[in-house]
């Protein structure tokens, strides 16, 4: 298992709505209408692209359309791939324009993510001067995806135990083996659109269905990873940001290394903060200090990975599964008490809840089937996204800085360069500032108490973008923005329908 599918992971909106019970809207469409493009001028070659009409047609309470990008943008001329859309009209008529909406991953699926649970997504204030987007990015979902092993290769390759001892050469070359079988799998079944999966292609892809919608300027709602894709939008065509808001934001200067330690620090503290939430109720499983709850999570990880537990379906819980299971909770405060019930069936002896957890993360159903191709699509936009190290030697010394800065957690965050120091396509992305000068103002939302996006990253991308304004929620979890604050709420809502941004940080 890839330690670089917990690095930057938004929480995924299947797992979301099973925790939180999010429904669809009862609001009945408009008739379907075509999309009229911008019009604007071109390169002769993005032409054809860019003067595309999105016929639209009724799918449940929504309308959805499909749009057409370049393959490789550096060559438009060498194929064609599809971006799946669906939309809400603005239910109060008069739209100020699209609001494409993106929530997290990389590979979370926009689509899913407002046709299942816009009034999650978006608040109903905004839903009434924006048609609201949700969109699937190229090589995901709906749209032209990344397709790579069929269920039962799955299972093995994401909850398979290793026969070697962690961090031995021989386990490095049993997970590179895994890993280098499924990047040939994902090669084979996606062909040259793996080598194009990049954010900055995705980024372009915003800008194609910018003017395609008919809009002169981008709004765009980015969670987590969205949010590094609304930046390298920004940094791209300046001159064309509207209203940006930017939720959980990822420092785009952080190297694979940085991210993966803030990331195991971030849910370190989250585990923590839970624990001592925990221990201040009746019916916590742990007892005694935070501190000594916390050696109890420690010696049940390493027992797990010496002893792996047997799930009712024949798979086994191991030390990497557990250590999803316990991430999935953190991302969201509200979520802690099914945290401990997943605690306490571990320590009697039962996987099935912590395997359920995991699930969740990845996608996958009761019945064996993975419902989407979420985590095809994570391992290929993050190969491509950063660099990564092949050393072993190297990775071992990564691996004891993490393990040494987060000492339940980082045990089991190093060594996610194997994934990708294997994959069939080389990574072009060199990690940078972004600065997008003369762009309108970019709100940038952190969070306190953040795991996954932790606080610092929202301060650095803040201050690295030449408008960008800071925001930030006092608080527990994962992004701010419609988790119950109304002055986060309120404030990005006053940014996306008026378009006013605080003079200072509102700290909410």
């Amino acid at each position: 298992m890839s330690r670089t599918r917990v690095t930057i992971a938004g929480l995924l909106a299947a797992g979301l709505l099973a925790l939180t019970g999010c429904t669809v809207p009862g609001f009945l469409q408009p008739e379907p209408e075509r999309s009229e493009p911008t019009g604007e001028s071109v390169d002769a070659e993005l032409e054809p692209f860019y003067s595309q009409v999105l016929e639209w047609e009724r799918c449940g309470e929504f309308q959805c359309a499909t749009a057409t990008a370049p393959l490789d943008w550096s060559d438009p001329g060498a194929g064609e791939t599809e971006l799946a859309l669906v939309r809400q009209t603005a239910r109060g008529g008069d739209p100020i324009g699209s609001l494409l909406v993106n929530p997290g991953g990389p590979g979370g699926s926009g689509y899913d993510f407002i046709a299942d649970s816009i009034d999650f997504a978006v608040g109903k204030r905004v839903q009434e001067r924006y048609d609201v987007v949700g969109f699937d990015p190229r090589g995901v979902g709906r749209s032209t995806a990344v397709t790579c092993f069929d269920d039962a290769q799955m299972d093995e390759f994401l909850y398979g135990i290793p026969e070697a001892e962690r961090g031995t050469d021989a386990w490095i070359a049993e997970v590179g083996a895994a890993s280098q079988e499924f990047g040939a799998a994902c090669a084979e079944g996606t062909g040259e659109l793996l080598g194009n999966v990049d954010t900055v292609s995705a980024a372009r892809d915003l800008d194609l269905l910018r003017a395609v919608l008919g809009d002169d300027e981008l709004h765009y709602l980015g969670y987590s990873y969205g949010t590094f894709l609304g930046a390298t939008y920004a940094g791209l065509y300046p001159e064309r940001v509207g209203r940006l808001v930017l939720d959980g934001a990822i420092d785009p200067s952080a190297s694979n290394h940085e991210v993966t330690q803030a990331q195991a620090i971030g849910f370190e503290q989250a585990l923590r903060a839970y624990l001592a939430d925990c221990l201040s109720g009746s019916e916590c499983p742990f007892s005694g200090t935070v501190d000594e709850a916390a050696d109890e999570v420690a010696r049940l990880l390493a027992s797990v990975e010496r002893s792996p537990l047997r799930g009712s379906d024949g798979r086994f819980l191991g030390a990497d599964s557990l250590v999803t299971a316990i991430i999935f909770p953190l991302y969201s405060a509200e979520s802690w008490s099914y945290l401990s019930d997943m605690f306490e069936s571990v320590m009697l002896g039962d996987a099935d809840t912590a395997l359920a957890f995991a699930d969740l993360y990845y996608g996958r159903d009761t019945d064996g089937t993975y419902l989407d191709n979420s985590t095809e699509a994570f391992r290929a936009i993050n190969c491509l996204d950063y660099t990564y190290d092949a050393d072993p030697a190297e990775m071992r010394e990564s691996a004891a800085e993490l393990a040494e800065a987060a000492p339940i957690i980082g045990p089991y965050f190093g060594f996610g360069d194997i994934g990708c120091a294997v994959w069939p396509v080389q990574s072009r992305s060199e990690r940078a500032a972004i600065t997008a000068e003369g762009a309108a103002p970019i709100l940038v939302i952190g969070t306190t108490g953040d795991p996954a996006t932790p606080y610092e990253w929202a301060v650095a991308l803040a201050d690295q973008l030449d408008s960008g304004v800071l925001v930030s929620y006092d608080g527990e979890g994962h992004t701010a923005y419609r988790k119950s604050n109304a002055c986060i709420d309120t404030t990005v809502e006053a940014y996306l329908l008026d378009g006013r941004v605080p003079e200072a940080d509102p700290e909410c």
